[in-house]
């Protein structure tokens, strides 16, 4: 068991989330993953998670199931087509159609009842207020309020044996950044899967909003992305 203190990591198997969890250990944490099969349209992402955990060497690895198409109003957990460009200077502006409501709120409710149970007084989140599709639950200000409720909302909170703190350290960075941060401290992007509508075999379709800001990520920082596209995917920034 190890004595490092513990924090409870929001883990996709993307590329922010990923680079996240090579921050939270380099930060001196003991991390425990956290994945959610909520009825996304794929599960490949899931199965990219449990690889990375085991990779990267984390304490525990848990998924958490629940399913959010019993509501849809996504791209991501209806059958709403996924939007898709021919380049990033194409995306639309607004909250796109792959917002799921209210799916960080529902995530970090889950993190802040394992870190209770852990007796953790850190979270980590990949969001980003930089390269992003516009997602209101990767704002500071949600971030900033959620930590501010989660004081009040606990028994280890209200009894001041935990103060919990939310860890965003990707919110400021553009894409390029990001990679360039994993990348120093050896991340693996060839085991991570950013698409919204990835082949059966964790493909990126190469033209959705989260493949087009990854490539134009890779391509800021003069390198290839080393993660597999589909044949037909026009594979550039």
């Amino acid at each position: 068991m190890s004595t490092k203190p513990k924090a409870v990591v929001l883990l996709s198997g993307g590329l922010d989330s990923t680079t996240t969890a090579a921050i939270a250990k380099s930060d001196g944490f003991a991390v425990y993953g956290l994945s959610f099969q909520y009825g996304q349209r794929h599960k490949v992402e899931l199965e990219a998670a449990r690889k990375i955990a085991v990779q990267m060497g984390l304490e525990d690895q848990k998924t958490i199931q629940f399913d959010l198409r019993a509501f849809g109003g996504s791209a991501l957990t209806s059958d709403i087509a996924v939007p898709k460009h021919d380049s990033a200077a194409e995306m639309e502006h607004g909250i796109p159609v792959t917002y799921v409501p209210a799916r960080n709120t529902i995530f970090l409710s889950f993190a802040l009842a394992w870190a209770e149970v852990l007796q953790a007084n850190d979270i980590y989140i990949g969001v980003n207020a930089i390269d992003y599709s516009g997602y209101p639950d990767c704002r500071p200000e949600f971030i900033q309020a959620y930590e501010q409720m989660a004081a009040l909302a606990t028994k280890a909170g209200v009894e001041g044996t935990q103060r919990l703190t939310i860890h965003t350290p990707l919110i400021k960075l553009s894409k390029a950044q990001i990679i360039r941060r994993g990348l120093d401290l050896g991340v693996d992007y060839s085991a991570t899967v950013t698409c919204y509508d990835p082949s059966p075999r964790g493909e990126g379709c190469g033209h959705c909003d989260a493949c087009l800001l990854r490539l134009k990520g890779f391509e800021e920082n003069g390198i290839a992305d080393p993660a597999p596209y589909q044949k037909n995917a026009t594979v550039k920034g």
